[in-house]
């Protein structure tokens, strides 16, 4: 291991196939380059160990015990809260919410610190945390909210960036109907979105000069008006703001023409205008390993492209792969940061 600072991992929803995932990415990375611990409950995760027929997890007390610890086992952090009932995989329990709330605020916590050098976070159900009174619309704008007195070297976000396949992706809006997006489209929010995405590139990603691609609204970005008016009155007037102040960045390019393989070739990321517009070609590129990152916090964040999948937690089906692809993700832009 090196000397470098762990990633942290929340446990998710101990219900789900969160612990599964951490376990079988400890078990393929237990040699690797870095570190990672995980705040959680210890004993889903050891009751989760031995179904898989890995070796326990250890639990330590704290982050400076990780690096001779996970040659061992997953080194597990416990969390701040234990749960109010067993977990029951596939059966979530908004009693246990508190918990999971928990696990998040304290992996938050040590990356402020300094203590590790970035956070996973893995699934958490909205649902079941709306039971218990959780009044964010998810994880990003949650996370927001715990590091808003903390400073940031440049726009300030939440911002989230989908990546696989070759493929980054950034959202204007999140977690919005459809009809709240388009209502809500507007410059400002799309100069924004642009600025953070360019100052993260170069920040996370060591990107000199970074190339954007902006995605349209209407079918064949407007077709000169006749397909809608969003283009012509609000997106390429904010395309050519940007570039006025030396960002490169396309105006509205028409959905179905910008995501092929040749087109990829001409951008660092898209700045696309809703959720799914982006999600669709990072989904279809790689289903199994897009990464959700968040830009524009003052701590590195990433998290598996995929929810609690409650439907096959505790059979031993779920892959890693997109979790190991957020740790890679996390360690990398870590390193950039460094």
């Amino acid at each position: 291991m090196t000397g470098a600072s762990p990633v942290v991992i929340s446990m998710g929803d101990p219900a789900g196939i969160g612990p599964e995932i951490i376990l079988k990415a400890w078990s393929q990375r237990r040699s690797g380059a870095f570190t990672f611990v995980c705040v959680g409950a210890a004993e889903v995760l050891r009751a989760s160990a031995r179904q898989l027929d890995l070796p326990p997890p250890v639990e330590i007390n704290s982050l400076a015990e990780a690096n001779s610890a996970f040659g061992t086992g997953l080194p597990v952090l416990a969390a701040p809260l234990r749960l109010e009932v067993p977990a029951i995989a596939g059966r979530p329990a908004a009693r246990n919410a508190a918990c999971v709330k928990a696990c998040i605020e304290a992996a938050v916590g040590l990356c402020l610190s300094g203590e590790s050098s970035a956070l996973v976070t893995a699934p958490i159900a909205k649902s079941v945390m709306y039971e218990a009174g959780f009044s964010f619309p998810g994880h990003t704008e949650f996370l927001a909210e715990l590091t808003r007195d903390h400073g940031v070297d440049g726009p300030r976000g939440p911002a989230m960036m989908l990546a696989g396949g070759g493929l980054r992706v950034v959202l204007t809006s999140i977690h919005e109907p459809l009809a709240q997006a388009v209502a809500g489209l507007s410059a400002p929010r799309i100069e924004h979105m642009a600025r953070l995405t360019h100052a993260a590139l170069r920040q996370d990603f060591g990107i000199a000069q970074p190339r954007l691609a902006l995605a349209g609204l209407n079918p064949h970005a407007g077709e000169g008006g006749s397909l809608g008016r969003e283009e012509i009155e609000i997106i390429n007037p904010a395309a050519a703001r940007l570039r006025a102040e030396g960002i490169a960045i396309t105006d509205a390019l028409p959905p179905d023409t910008m995501f092929h393989a040749e087109a990829r070739a001409g951008y660092d990321a898209a700045i696309c205008l809703y959720h799914d517009q982006g999600l669709i070609p990072v989904k279809t590129l790689d289903f199994h390993g897009g990464v959700n990152i968040t830009l524009g916090l003052p701590i590195v964040r990433t998290s598996p492209d995929h929810g609690t999948a409650f439907d096959i937690a505790g059979r031993g089906l779920a892959r890693a792969d997109s979790l190991l692809a957020a740790l890679d993700a996390a360690a990398e832009i870590a390193g950039h940061r460094a």
